[in-house]
């Protein structure tokens, strides 16, 4: 294991990660209502490091084999992204009991992974982050991509419980309905936003 390798990995990880998304989203507002919070935290996590694993060891492979993979993903993550980001504002103008941190209505277990999983896999940029991106610069260290792809996981990790569980701090704000209001409206912004960039190909 070479550590600075390590570090340079989790430093690029992080930054990569921390900007705001779909799937930070998704992670936060489980955490402010405490509903599934280990599992949508580990399933992100486990997801970004298959990702950047497959990356490390394959990105070049399958760009050169798949090239119509490319529009495929950004046309069905940006329809994703539209529709999620609907159901967001259609949550924020709903009762102010329904949005109301105490009385939120849950989701099942299942249901709540199942969105978590189709909001990490369905995003284009996941992938471009995690496969493209961070496949790209682990090249850079020959013989050392697994500390790379280390650091990198480990980042992932640290954001996402961190995110996730650090949210409960957030939830005093979120004790009055008009919170939740603004929250879901930022977030179908956010989904809307990175639907236009897919469409778009930025």
């Amino acid at each position: 294991m070479n550590f600075s390798i390590y570090m340079t990995g989790l430093m690029m990880g992080l930054s990569l990660i921390v900007a705001i998304g779909a799937q930070n989203a998704f992670v936060l507002r489980q955490g402010l209502r405490n509903e599934h919070v280990f599992a949508v935290c580990l399933a992100c996590a486990l997801s970004d490091a298959a990702l950047i694993v497959l990356g490390v060891t394959s990105f070049r492979q399958i760009s050169a084999l798949l090239p119509w993979l490319d529009p495929v993903m950004r046309y069905a993550g940006a329809a994703f992204l539209i529709w999620y980001g609907a159901r967001s504002l259609y949550s924020a103008f709903r009762s102010s009991a329904v949005l109301a941190a105490g009385e939120a209505k849950s989701s099942s277990f299942r249901q709540t992974l199942v969105m978590c999983l189709a909001l990490t896999w369905l995003n284009p940029h996941v992938y471009l982050d995690t496969v493209a991106l961070l496949g790209t610069i682990s090249t850079r260290f020959p013989g050392n991509e697994a500390s790379f792809a280390t650091g990198a996981m480990t980042g992932s990790f640290l954001f996402f419980f961190s995110l996730g569980f650090g949210a409960r701090w957030l939830r005093p704000i979120f004790a009055k309905p008009a919170s939740w209001r603004i929250l879901e409206t930022l977030i179908a912004l956010t989904m809307w936003m990175i639907a236009t960039k897919l469409l778009r190909g930025v």
